[in-house]
């Protein structure tokens, strides 16, 4: 095989960067979809599409709306597709780790009752924000460290 970006497309099993990439997407398509349901999320009915005003609590915990709910599903599904590649899942790891980080740094900086905070998140937010980042970023630079330090100068595989 000449190329393994494109590798899982030709039947070869996923890589370990490819699982976790899947993996964390399958997690955020979740709770996307988790956050629209009532009970699961408290406060429901308080929900509003974007703004600190929505008292919607994830697991009675994490601030959401439906916008924070959205922005979940699509980061889920961007996590379905780019999983298909080594480079893809790689990128989603570890470019979604450093959105995450500024995320976090972001809840930090803006009063969490300002019409900054349109997404919205909370104290709870910020943390998982930062513990998310970071393992995802992890995640995509260690899972695919092997195959770096196994080519060769010349940009080989050695076989």
């Amino acid at each position: 095989m000449a190329d393994s970006a494109n590798a899982r497309t030709r039947g070869v099993p996923r890589t370990a960067v490819q699982k976790a990439a899947l993996a964390v997407g399958i997690v955020f398509l979740a709770v996307g979809v988790l956050g629209f349901i009532p009970g699961i999320t408290s406060n429901y009915d308080s929900m509003t599409f974007a703004s600190h005003h929505s008292e919607a609590k994830l697991l009675g915990v994490f601030q959401v709306s439906i916008l924070h709910n959205i922005v979940h599903l699509l980061f889920g599904v961007a996590g379905l597709a780019l999983a298909r590649t080594v480079s893809g899942a790689r990128n989603y790891l570890i470019a979604g780790g450093v959105v995450y980080l500024v995320l976090f740094f972001y809840g930090l900086v803006i009063s969490k009752d300002s019409a900054a905070n349109f997404v919205p998140v909370n104290t709870a937010d910020d943390y998982l924000h930062l513990v998310l980042g970071l393992g995802m970023v992890a995640l995509g630079l260690l899972l695919t460290r092997r195959a770096a330090v196994g080519t060769t100068a010349a940009g080989s595989r050695p076989r």
